[in-house]
């Protein structure tokens, strides 16, 4: 279980976020970070039961302001990755904790490389009907709605922006996402409802995961 004083810490952190107030509860930090990391790899021991996964990532707290005009020095979430196998498995597993109902999970290609990128449009070129018919899934759609991302807002270069797949083909991300409430978080069972959704998007994983690794004419690139 996730107890409510990771909760009750990060909120206290946003309301202070300074390096004051933080370096005097750096032990109260350190006791629910500690938490959190037994939270994660408890999940990617469960993601292992059905998928082939090999790594866990817990990002840091503390942000990385050089480049940035926002000054703040922690985030006020904890979050953490579980990556597949790859080079035969594509996707990844993505948790952040944050209170005040904004806790969620994430699946999917948050920035493919221009050469991935490019396959996957081909694809939806030639035949999205596959596609279609995982994300249409009545299952799927209830636990994670609807693809999400950034896209072009016409066709990108050499594809016709008439195409009847151009909705797929001119996004340049492909996320599904799943939020959580502050209660559903600290309910029992999160983990094992959050491991049931990550079970729905295997269709979707394997459906890129195979097209990732062959060319248009469907040969092994491995």
């Amino acid at each position: 279980m996730i107890s409510k004083n990771i909760l009750d810490f990060l909120n206290a952190l946003e309301k202070n976020n300074d390096r004051v107030w933080f370096q005097e509860h750096k032990t109260e930090f350190r006791t629910v970070e500690a938490e959190m990391k037994a939270v994660y790899n408890e999940l990617f021991t469960l993601v292992k039961t059905h998928d082939e996964v090999d790594a866990v990532k817990v990002f840091r707290i503390y942000r990385d302001v050089r480049f940035s005009k926002n000054k703040v020095p922690y985030k006020t979430h904890f979050g953490g990755s579980i990556h597949r196998a790859k080079p035969l498995l594509r996707g990844g597993y993505y948790l952040q904790i944050q209170p005040n109902n904004q806790s969620f999970i994430a699946t999917g290609f948050w920035d493919p490389n221009k050469e991935d990128l490019l396959r996957i449009r081909k694809e939806f070129e030639v035949d999205a009907q596959e596609m279609r018919e995982i994300i249409g899934d009545s299952t799927f759609k209830s636990t994670w709605g609807t693809i999400e991302g950034d896209e072009l807002k016409t066709a990108p270069k050499g594809f016709d922006k008439n195409h009847p797949d151009i909705d797929l083909i001119r996004k340049k991300q492909f996320i599904f996402t799943r939020k959580f409430t502050d209660k559903e978080v600290l309910s029992p069972n999160f983990l094992e409802e959050i491991n049931n959704s990550f079970k729905v998007i295997r269709p979707y994983f394997n459906y890129m995961s195979d097209v990732l690794t062959t060319n248009i004419n469907g040969e092994s690139l491995i």
